[in-house]
């Protein structure tokens, strides 16, 4: 088992606010800068939860990394407004192709595109997997089993939930006792108490949600001001995400952040290794040279990038001798159920999602269907409600404006549900091409008949929680949230893309760290999850490396 490396390596400091290069604590730390033409240890594709994980971890054990992303390095407490058009600027808003009986909605609810990825829109819930889903083939007879045991994601679990200092409750109810939370939960908003007052009325445990947000000072960063602006970006730096947390780590400890850098092709020399990356920056495309490729641009960016990267050696795209790439594509079921109080609620204000119910994640009797989901109290924005209330209900005109006017009144009860791994659920190359010249993603997805009956228990269970909580006029709405799979980590090259350090079963020095690598996807939030996984595979790198396994 690889040892924990303490995060107190990084000499953390806070971020000043000013320039995206600079963190200060009485000194300015400038960003390294290296030349193309001579090889860096690791080239890494991405700066969210895997990839900014990995540059800090890399850096800090003296490698020389370069870490690109598409997007911008934004400075929150200059950069980001409390508008939520303008705040559309964190998503990544590229043209995909999307199809299949249930077609996925691509962008602000599952992509995002800055340097610290989508955690920088996220919406901070940070919960651990069951430690039966690490093994779901083997003990509950459903999806794929992950190559790692649930003791040493646990202790992983730990060192990420410190380092994100997370804000959390001092029991938690569900799963094998953990320790203290960093930081205290965050008191408990209108909306979080609804479903306080149903779960309780329909015998089931709840709890304050564990959450990315600071409730008490952290170096310059002040504790949550309860704003509600969690998903647009938060603009007081409560929010612990990687932009604010990795990042900087990894720029202290030499790692340089290649902003507005989109990676179109990883290269391969004459014996099939990875030998650098082709992308595309101010107006022309460059090439960095790199020892060892890691790529953790998610699960669709992902396969597209090693899709696009076949070559002679490797017909199929990079990884690809099991023909799985782009295979196994996940979501979460995200449908909601929604009512009116008659007490004044206004959601907005605070996390969206301060309470939680893991019940049917721990409880297996009772199902008609594999997997899982917890749900949470909510809080959108105006926009992205009534949005939702167009796309669901199909309410316009007077009829919408009727139904905003009971905004400040309404709460609602929404799941982070458990889909199968399905192989027909995919990523592919399309014949359309973007501005750049890449081929255009195209992604296939359906669900399956598990998937339709958990989100009807879900929808059902949420229905008579919050019709015990006082709620009336309740309607529903359907959708989706986060992306996983497509790279499937394993045992076996044969039914696996990566093995357990995240290594291609066909390139020794070509890495995946991010969610794409999630055999199963679970019935929480994925973000935790990635963070705790990188941090295991970065030391398994920096074991590797350390032998002199990468070359």
């Amino acid at each position: 088992m690889s040892a924990v490396v303490s995060d107190a390596e990084f000499r953390p400091r806070a971020t000043d606010g000013r320039a995206p290069n600079v963190f200060r604590v009485g000194e300015w730390v400038p960003m390294a800068s290296y030349p193309e033409d001579e090889a860096v240890d690791f080239a890494i594709v991405g700066t969210g939860c895997g990839g900014s994980v990995l540059a800090a971890k890399l850096a800090a054990a003296g490698h020389s990394v370069v870490a690109f992303d598409a997007g911008a390095f934004y400075r929150p407490l200059e950069d980001f407004a409390s508008d939520e058009r303008e705040q559309e600027k964190l998503y990544w808003l590229d043209e995909r192709i999307s199809g299949g009986d249930d077609p996925i909605e691509l962008g602000s609810n599952n992509s995002g595109r800055s340097v610290g990825g989508t955690t920088v829109h996220f919406q901070m819930v940070t919960l651990r997997f069951r430690p039966e889903w690490f093994k779901s083939r083997s003990l509950l007879g459903y999806g794929h089993d992950w190559p790692v045991d649930w003791r040493e994601m646990w202790k992983y679990y730990d060192a990420a939930e410190d380092a994100m200092k997370i804000a959390g409750p001092l029991r938690y109810p569900w799963g094998p006792p953990r320790g203290r939370y960093p930081y205290r939960e965050h008191e408990l908003s209108a909306s979080a108490l609804v479903l306080a007052r149903g779960a309780e009325a329909m015998g089931v445990d709840w709890c304050a949600t564990p959450t990315a947000s600071i409730s008490a000072p952290r170096g310059e960063a002040n504790p949550c001001a309860y704003r509600g602006f969690c998903k647009i970006g938060c603009a007081t730096n409560a929010k612990q995400s990687m932009l604010v947390t990795y990042v900087p780590w990894a720029i202290e400890a030499g790692a340089e952040i290649r902003d507005l850098a989109m990676v179109g092709r990883i290269e391969t020399d004459a014996d099939g290794r990875a030998s650098g990356v082709h992308y595309h920056r101010s107006g022309k495309w460059r090439f960095q040279k790199a020892k060892a490729v890691i790529v953790a641009g998610y699960s669709i960016e992902t396969p597209r990038l090693l899709l696009n990267s076949a070559c002679t050696r490797h017909p199929d795209g990079l990884a690809n001798s099991s023909g799985l790439v782009g295979k196994g594509l996940m979501v979460h079921a995200n449908h909601a159920v929604w009512g009116v109080m008659e007490e004044e609620i206004r959601w907005y204000k605070g996390p969206p999602s301060l309470a939680v119910c893991e019940h049917w994640n721990y409880a297996d009797a009772g199902k008609d269907f594999f997997g899982g989901y917890a749900f949470m109290s909510q809080g959108p924005l105006p926009t992205d409600f009534a949005t939702s209330l167009v796309s669901n209900e199909g309410v316009f005109g007077h009829e919408l404006r009727k139904w905003m006017g009971r905004y400040n009144h309404m709460a609602g009860l929404k799941i982070v549900g458990e889909t199968m791994p399905q192989e027909t659920n995919r990523v592919e190359l399309s014949d359309q091409t973007d501005a750049l010249g890449l081929p255009i993603p195209k992604i296939t997805f359906s669900y399956c008949d598990n998937d339709r009956r958990l989100a009807a228990h879900a929808q059902d269970f949420m229905g008579r929680t919050l019709d015990a909580a006082g709620a009336r006029d309740l309607f529903r709405t359907s959708g989706t949230a986060h992306l996983m799979g497509g790279c499937r980590m394993g045992g076996d090259p044969a039914t696996s893309v990566v093995g357990p350090d995240g290594g291609s079963w066909d390139i020794d020095n070509l890495f995946v760290c991010d969610g794409s690598l999630f055999p199963t996807g679970g019935g929480v939030n994925p973000s935790l999850t990635i963070v705790a996984n990188a941090l295991r595979i970065a030391d398994r790198i920096r074991e590797r490396a350390a032998r002199g396994d990468l070359r």
